[in-house]
């Protein structure tokens, strides 16, 4: 059995250090690749990488380096610039260092007497402000010659840091403040054994590939221009029918399901924002503006419109549930340190919809929900699994509304049978929620829909209907979102085909090459009835070889190639080549046309 290197007591983890000062007794965690271990071992690691670099660069001075999904990093500032290339030696120093085993001591200091130590060194001076007065003291965990502020936890030695990677190296802003100073930023990963490492590192090269910014540019699905804005996406042709393909299906399943199309405006009073709490909890995200001496702010999200419609006639117990919908254009003030093609964008478009309904209505609701989101999830060949965030520090409402809302997320989801983990604190700051994480096909997980219970928008805005007994009751609402936003839903789908959508969604599904211009008649005529059967199609004619036309239509991931000869015209033939199945095939026609129609219809949500 491999080290002990922690322990975990009520989801808080301890290295060995703490537990023995503590004499705490809990759950073992082992040197392995548990999330617990993992996180153990990347914070020491994000140490050792910092004593590489003061060894290497003896003027840098430190900010923090946490652990994160990706690994770690760690802030810093030299007086060089420090690139791509010069990681490899940060690298080397860092085996050289770990090699010697040096055991890892956690101390204490007075929180004055820390001040005093390191009054040189500002970036320590802005650490030591963010850390809560407590008991008086800072801890500080020291390796050979390098020691930090730190809480921990961390191994007892570097000598079981044997399989780590620097990743990459990146500007960021101090305290992630704009106006700051920028500092370097390096990532790395580590892991238990070299293994784990070496497929970890073949998927980051595999998600290289297959990264939606450098897919989305070879297909011209979309751009970014700096003369229009940062975090603004300009969808070109084939990424809009990419786009209208994913909203079509959607369309024709929320309209079976009950839902009603609705659309709220995107500018609102700021007093309206300062009703529903936003303006408090969420006004650092939002923009605004004045008009006639009014302010208005953008609408970071849809609920207030949706609120509206509910209010806008007088509702009754028979009327519920209300399920409106709407593909609402949002924008949120993003700094431009996280912006991320499609994933971090500063304007993107929600699936949304939002549920009114009686509280007995609650658990059937959110299981209709969750079905509609198995379904979807299962087309595209997504796996998914699903965690409940509770009550944030900042939020509005008593307990007992939380606590209430809570339980019955728990209630539907155990009454699908779902097994779900909990995010203590992760909820919206207006109620608890169910986000959806999904993982793709090379083993990446992301966040994606989410499904939040509030009772305490209608509790502001005096939401009623009226009951059996004639009483006005206040309703329940329901925020949901499936695929969370068309942008970073279509940057997973393009990461997770590699560009090579299915043909249900695919911008383009079919093109068409005459081989000479007495067949171009024929592909049009093509084209044309495929258009009218739902399918896209686009002709080829250009004034270059087949082979060079069939490559430049398979560089661009259709999903199929239909190359038309003269013998192909005479007899009225298809000749097909499938791309997904690497088949050719010769079809009739009209069964063409019928299995293309068809075949666009296979899928539904």
């Amino acid at each position: 059995m491999s080290e002990v290197i922690g322990i975990k007591i009520d989801n808080q983890i301890y290295d060995t250090q703490s537990a023995k000062e503590l004499g705490l007794d809990g759950q073992s965690i082992y040197f392995d690749n548990s999330k617990d271990s993992l996180f153990i071992m990347r914070h020491t690691c994000a140490h050792l990488m910092a004593e590489a670099i003061k060894a290497l660069y003896p003027e840098a001075q430190f900010f923090v380096g946490p652990v994160v999904d990706e690994g770690f990093y760690y802030d810093f500032r030299v007086n060089q610039k420090i690139g791509e290339e010069d990681l490899m030696q940060i690298e080397s120093k860092m085996k050289e260092i770990a090699k010697k085993g040096e055991t890892i001591v956690k101390y204490y200091l007075p929180r004055e007497e820390a001040i005093e130590r390191f009054k040189s060194d500002d970036l320590k001076q802005a650490v030591i402000k963010n850390i809560p007065l407590g008991d008086g003291r800072l801890s500080i965990y020291s390796q050979g010659e390098f020691e930090d502020l730190c809480r921990g936890p961390h191994l007892p030695t570097l000598k079981l840091l044997t399989a780590f990677k620097l990743t990459k190296i990146a500007g960021a802003y101090l305290g992630g403040d704009e106006q700051a100073e920028m500092l370097t930023r390096i990532y790395g990963i580590a892991f238990a054994d070299k293994e784990s490492l070496n497929q970890y590192l073949k998927q980051l090269e595999e998600a290289k590939r297959r990264d939606h910014r450098k897919v989305g540019m070879e297909m011209e699905l979309f751009s970014f221009d700096e003369e229009i804005g940062a975090g603004l996406v300009i969808w070109l042709p084939k990424g809009a029918r990419l786009r209208r393909n994913i909203e079509n299906l959607l369309t024709q399943a929320l309209i079976e399901r009950g839902y009603e199309p609705v659309r709220g405006p995107e500018i609102l009073k700021s007093a309206v924002w300062k009703r529903s709490g936003h303006y408090t909890n969420y006004g650092e995200n939002m923009y605004f503006t004045t008009i006639d001496e009014v302010e208005y702010g953008i609408k970071p999200m849809n609920c207030i419109g949706h609120i509206k419609v509910y209010q806008s006639t007088l509702r009754s117990y028979r009327d519920l549930p209300l399920r409106f919908y709407e593909y609402g254009i949002v924008h949120r003030h993003e700094k431009s340190g996280v912006l991320h093609g499609l994933l971090r964008v500063r304007e993107f478009t929600q699936d949304d919809a939002h549920i009114f309904c009686r509280p007995s209505q609650i658990a059937e609701e959110v299981q209709n929900i969750i079905d509609f989101t198995k379904k979807i999830l299962n087309a595209f060949g997504f796996s998914y699994e699903m965690e409940i965030s509770t009550r944030p520090e900042k939020s509005i409402g008593d307990d007992k509304i939380w606590e209430e809302a809570t339980q019955a997320l728990k209630y539907a989801l155990n009454e699908c049978r779902i097994d779900y983990a909990i995010d203590e604190g992760g909820g919206a700051f207006y109620g608890p929620k169910i986000d959806i994480k999904i993982t793709d096909a090379i083993g990446r997980k992301w966040q994606c829909g989410t499904i939040q219970i509030d009772m305490n928008l209608p509790e502001r805005f005096q939401l009623e209907y009226i009951s059996e007994d004639n009483i006005p009751q206040q309703p329940v609402m329901i925020h949901r979102a499936i695929l969370g936003s068309f942008e970073r839903f279509i940057a997973i789908l393009t990461e997770h085909f590699g560009g090579e959508f299915p043909f249900f969604i695919a911008p383009t599904q079919i093109i068409v090459i005459p081989i000479n211009s007495l067949c171009n008649a024929y592909a049009k005529e093509l084209c044309k009835d495929l258009l009218k059967n739902g399918v896209y199609a686009e002709i080829d004619e250009k004034n270059e070889t087949l082979n060079k036309r069939i490559r430049n239509a398979e560089k661009q991931r259709v999903p199929m190639i239909v190359v038309l000869g003269e013998k192909e015209l005479e007899e009225r033939k298809i000749s097909l080549r499938d791309r997904r199945d690497k088949q050719q095939s010769l079809w009739e026609y009209d069964n063409f046309i019928k299995i293309m129609k068809e075949k666009m219809r296979e899928v539904s949500f």
